[in-house]
């Protein structure tokens, strides 16, 4: 098994059971400890685990929301995938919400160049990105600017939010679960996302596996309220069925 194979099963095993114990990986790979240490050391350069005494834990776990500049070099390929077969939910025309995120982020740059689009926003790199565009209107909501997210939030963010109509609202999350729908770990972003699909005709959930089984601090949305869930191959069969059953309709890609 190549080093990299190894490291996203650990990373996988981590996210199921809540913690790795560099012991135990070592037996199980019939590898060194110190392989296994410098396994986690990757992982946790790459922002999804931090190490404690003995092993490691996801920073799903700890409530930890890694920096943008972190969660734009993970699941790069799933994330393209869902982004590029998001756009077959775009209309032909009028006007879409892109939450802030990093797969909403490649679904900007992926935006067909032959379709004319408002696009409102909430994030200053998709609206950057964007500006340049001559087939693409960019509303900007303003408002406190979050520098872990670079996310427009608040009052200001809230009140242009309630005065908006979209047909297409697609959304991202931190974490997504049967028992708990859509969470993240602040507060003031939580009260963006829910005003976000509230403005929205439909909405789309754009999340790689990952995110799936992940309970964050503040909830934002029921999975009821999410028309379709596009994700990648990742994600567990039975637990696709699961979320299909309370509502949206799920796409593998």
């Amino acid at each position: 098994m190549y080093a990299e194979e190894r490291q996203q099963v650990i990373l996988e095993r981590a996210r199921a059971k809540g913690r790795v114990d560099v012991a135990a990986l070592a037996e199980e790979f019939d590898v060194t400890t110190e392989t296994i240490r410098r396994d986690l050391t990757v992982l946790e350069r790459h922002g999804v685990l931090r190490r404690v005494h003995g092993g490691a834990i996801p920073v799903e776990r700890l409530g930890f929301e890694p920096a943008l500049s972190v969660r734009e070099t993970v699941m790069t390929e799933e994330k393209d995938r869902i982004a590029k077969a998001a756009l077959a939910e775009l209309p032909e025309s009028g006007t879409i919400l892109l939450d802030a995120g990093t797969t909403t982020a490649r679904m900007a740059d992926a935006l067909p160049v032959d379709r004319e689009l408002t696009v409102v926003t909430h994030s200053v790199n998709i609206a950057l990105s964007l500006i340049t565009r001559p087939n693409v209107t960019v509303m900007l909501v303003g408002g406190r600017l979050r520098s872990r997210t670079l996310a427009s939030v608040d009052a200001w963010a809230l009140q242009a939010l309630r005065d908006t109509f979209v047909e297409v609202v697609f959304i991202a999350t931190n974490g997504v679960s049967v028992d708990r729908g859509l969470t993240t770990p602040d507060p003031a972003e939580a009260m963006v996302k829910k005003a976000a699909i509230a403005s929205g005709r439909r909405c789309v959930l754009l999340a790689d596996h990952t995110k799936v089984g992940n309970d964050h601090f503040s909830r934002f949305a029921d999975l009821g309220d999410i028309d379709t869930f596009i994700t990648d191959t990742g994600i567990d069969d039975a637990v696709a069925d699961e979320i299909s059953a309370v509502g949206p309709r799920v796409l593998q890609v």
